[in-house]
């Protein structure tokens, strides 16, 4: 039988080809690896191609979870749009939510936070420089994103909470009602005004970023493979994996990208991981190509994000907490609906049905980037939560200066593995 085993040493099986796994291994090749990409589907197909395509420069924090109790009782009716949950997985993630919970506290979040700032305040110039190579720079727009707020008294409280991302030097400015229909003229009446979110950068294609990524990794010789990242085995000094052809690939390192699967197979390699998904829908709409929307809008306390695509606006969910493998249940989309025709004349459905993906999610927030505590050449890079397609090229280049051995341009302390497994 055919094996194919890369030189010692610079050697790596990547697992994964999502953002994260294909920004890996573009920059392990950079460095002279050989590098294998292994996946079930083809790159982007799963997560990284279903999210809002924000590269996003524009966050002080990541997601907490809500504190306040007004919120907290509206979320508990399970009718809310921003979040819905199955009761019959709460029991299964009852941990990780006290745990989620208990980062989400302001001591916490002052240790969290600039962690996760510094992996975002690197994330657009990292992307920026993969595009240039591989051509794809066409894809990425600049606008920003606006916050649309319905009364006077939303607009006063938007403009108060961006105080804090200006303290941090992000640009969000006030756009009063006259300025945001000369910026946006397909907007329905009706808006008082918005916030201006200037620093965050947009993909209208996020699956097709991704694509492009790998088109870069195989024109410079790399090689993608489908094959199931679940059947990994370790063998003295390095690791294998069966290709789907029959081809068993072997070398002295493999990268754990496999989003919200890593758990599957980090639970059978002994690590437990508090990782849980939170799951999300879109479904793109048809608009009006003489008087576009040109760029993403959200509509504040109503958990609609509107983005303009290649496709079409592409409308998407709040979260919804169930099994990751539960049949899809496209409630909150349906409400967003209405919101979002409100204010935005949408036409009909494009897909048949909503697309279905779930988010990798740590307690902590932050992702884990770096090696693996008791199995040499193993690595992981997981759990990016809201951010994978944001930190995907971050993630990429600092793991692999850390496999090669160089000092990674962010210190990974704060994301490694051994925060929640020995």
């Amino acid at each position: 039988m055919a094996t194919d085993r890369p030189p010692p040493g610079r050697g790596a099986l990547v697992l994964g080809a999502g953002i994260v796994g294909v920004s890996v291994a573009l920059h392990l090749q950079q460095r002279g690896w050989s590098v294998i990409l292994a996946d079930r589907k083809a790159p982007g197909r799963e997560t990284s191609y279903g999210n809002a395509g924000l590269i996003e420069s524009s966050a002080v924090l990541p997601h907490p979870f809500p504190r306040g109790l007004s919120t907290l009782l509206t979320l508990a009716t399970n009718r809310s749009a921003a979040l819905r949950y199955d009761p019959r997985v709460l029991p299964q993630i009852a941990s990780w939510l006290l745990a989620y919970w208990r980062a989400s506290r302001d001591g916490a979040l002052a240790h969290i936070g600039p962690a996760f700032r510094t992996l975002i305040g690197a994330a657009l110039a990292e992307h920026e420089a993969l595009m240039a190579q591989a051509g794809a720079t066409g894809l990425l727009r600049r606008e920003g994103w606006l916050e649309l707020c319905r009364s006077p008294q939303q607009l006063d409280d938007a403009d108060r909470e961006a105080a804090l991302a200006r303290s941090h030097g992000i640009t969000a400015e006030r756009i009063e009602q006259d300025a945001l229909y000369a910026l946006q003229p397909v907007l329905r009446p009706g808006l008082s005004g918005a916030i201006a979110w200037r620093d965050t950068g947009w993909i209208v294609d996020p699956g097709g970023l991704v694509e492009a990524y790998a088109a870069l990794f195989t024109n410079r010789g790399g090689r993608i493979l489908r094959a199931d990242a679940l059947a990994l085995t370790g063998e003295a000094g390095g690791w294998q994996i069966r290709a789907e052809s029959g081809e068993i690939l072997q070398a002295d390192h493999t990268v754990v990208a496999l989003g919200p699967w890593t758990g599957d197979l980090a639970t059978r390699l002994g690590y437990r991981f508090p990782l849980a998904v939170k799951r999300g829908y879109h479904r793109h709409y048809a608009h009006d190509v003489a008087c576009p929307l040109t760029q993403p809008v959200y509509v504040r306390d109503e958990a609609c994000l509107m983005v303009p695509m290649t496709r079409g606006v592409r409308l998407l969910s709040g979260v919804e907490l169930a099994a990751r493998d539960a049949p899809p249940s496209p409630v909150q989309l349906q409400q967003i609906e209405t919101s979002a025709r409100s204010v935005l004349p949408l036409g009909d459905p494009i897909e048949p049905a909503p697309w279905l993906g779930a988010r990798p999610c740590l307690p902590d927030m932050l992702p884990v980037i770096g090696p693996a505590p008791r199995h040499p050449g193993l690595w992981f890079a997981f759990g990016h939560s809201h951010y994978g397609l944001t930190l995907g090229p971050v993630t990429g280049r600092m793991l692999a200066e850390m496999m090669s051995g160089e000092t990674p341009f962010i210190s990974a302390e704060a994301y490694r593995a051994e925060r929640f497994a020995a």
